[in-house]
């Protein structure tokens, strides 16, 4: 039997979930020993690598599907928040530029956009952009259907275009593209500088509560085969895809009924270098009937290993998967008696979700290219290639009667004591991991933070 390794805090995973965990409780308290498990040889390889994401800063500026139209009206509470969420990502970020040498080049200025054809989907960008235009962060939007305005904020997608069809755009000029990739291993520099044990190559296989309420983290050492046993009073599950797997071994009642259901990724990426220099923009369009949030198509400029980079998509995929390097038996092996039942009434209730990812699994190079030149009327088959995306867990839960839906975006599970804690979900994840990582201490450690905490962290986000 291994000797169990004491310290007060586990971390599970080197995404930027857990990056962004282990920095603000090192800097919250000093004095924690904090261990961070990543199952990997280097962090940052699964959701936050910078491929597998779209980089986007996810400020509820273009992302149409954060403001629906309900009864005639443009409800704008999700865009609101989210952009709320990635101001305190801003100044967080910001923070460990001044007091820590964080990397500033992580981010770049990058133009986000809306765009929709034809006059119906104009007449809703335009009611979006009307209740939008006088709300705090938002008063810098612009909105279009000027063909030579157009022009202006995206040439590739108006050159060659039919005269006769209408399009209507919304642009915000202050938008980011983030290299979460780069982000996550600065922060993780910047976590090791202050004292967190980073072991890598470290893959955890159980979890199990101990009698004093603690935990014990059974793990291997991947190099080594050496079997491992850290022992902590809380533990974060930031592993995501496999957070799912791992909460459920921990055996807590909060996660029961909870299920998962993979959703793969491809992007359409630019090999020219002079088609890439003409783009400067993010812009989204709307979703297909039935497509889930994170296959909204949209045109990328991107910063990725300091070059600049072309992406259209995503195009859904489908495995069962639920890490782009994890097993074929993830789907099969979440399956349990708590949640078949709820997976099973969110399959019947989404048929057009899953006919749509059908069709997307199905599709061609020709038949992407073809949704392309929708956005890049002359795109050259030539200049472009299909590249993997990241694998994502489509979150599926009990409502209050006991039916299962499926859960989009990002949720915190813990359980009753705060002890162990862990995120499920995706879109719009890593723009929001500081908001997020703030409700797990708020939630976990209510006490530190209406104390000894609180100045601190007024300090970095008031």
């Amino acid at each position: 039997m291994a000797d169990k390794l004491k310290s007060d805090v586990i971390i599970i995973g080197g995404g930027i979930m857990g990056a962004t965990m282990s920095v603000l409780l090192k800097i919250l308290q000093p004095d924690w020993n904090i261990i961070l498990l990543e199952r990997f040889d280097k962090v940052a390889k699964e959701s936050s690598a910078a491929w597998n994401n779209a980089g986007t800063g996810h400020q509820g500026n273009c992302e149409l599907n954060y403001t629906p139209e309900i009864d005639g009206i443009i409800d704008t509470h999700k865009a609101e928040k989210v952009h709320s969420q990635f101001s305190q990502s801003l100044k967080f970020w910001q923070y460990l530029i001044d007091r820590y040498h964080l990397d500033p080049t992580f981010k770049h200025h990058v133009a986000h956009c809306s765009l929709v054809f034809g006059e119906e989907n104009k007449d809703f960008l335009q009611k979006r952009f009307d209740a939008m235009k006088d709300l705090p962060g938002f008063d810098t939007m612009q909105f279009t259907t000027d063909t030579k305005v157009l022009q202006e904020w995206f040439p590739l997608i108006m050159n060659h275009r039919n005269p006769d069809q209408l399009l209507a755009a919304t642009r915000v000029e202050n938008g980011h593209d983030v290299n979460f990739e780069l982000l996550t291993d600065e922060l993780i520099r910047i976590s090791e500088s202050l004292g967190t044990e980073i072991n890598v190559a470290h893959l955890v296989d159980d979890i199990d509560p101990v009698d004093n309420g603690e935990w014990v983290v059974f793990c291997k050492n991947l190099t080594t085969d050496e079997k491992l046993e850290y022992q902590a009073p809380f533990v974060f599950v930031g592993a995501g895809g496999g957070a799912l797997k791992l909460l459920n071994k921990a055996d807590i009642d909060e996660i029961d009924g909870y299920a998962g259901f993979p959703v793969g990724g491809k992007w359409l990426r630019c090999m020219n270098d002079e088609v890439i220099d003409q783009h400067h923009a993010k812009v989204y369009g709307m979703a297909e009937l039935g497509a889930p949030p994170m296959s909204v198509p949209h045109l990328d400029t991107r910063y990725i290993d300091g070059k600049k980079e072309l992406l259209f998509g995503p195009f859904a995929g489908f495995s069962t998967k639920f890490l782009k390097h994890g097993s074929y038996f993830d789907f099969f092996g979440s399956l349990d008696f708590d949640n078949i039942i709820p997976m099973v009434e969110a399959g019947i209730d989404n048929i057009p979700l899953t006919r749509y990812l059908i069709d997307q699994v199905l599709m061609s190079f020709d038949e992407k290219f073809a949704q392309l030149k929708k956005y890049y009327p002359s795109a050259k088959k030539e200049d472009w290639k299909v590249v993997e995306a990241g694998q994502r867990v489509q979150i599926i839960k009990k409502d209050e009667e006991g039916n299962g839906f499926i859960q989009f975006g990002t949720e915190i599970v813990h359980n009753h004591s705060g002890t162990i804690a862990g995120l499920l979900g995706a879109s719009p994840g890593a723009s929001t991991s500081v908001s997020a990582m703030l409700e797990v201490l708020h939630r976990c450690f209510p006490d530190h933070c209406s104390g000894n905490w609180k100045s601190t962290l007024d300090s970095i986000f008031e």
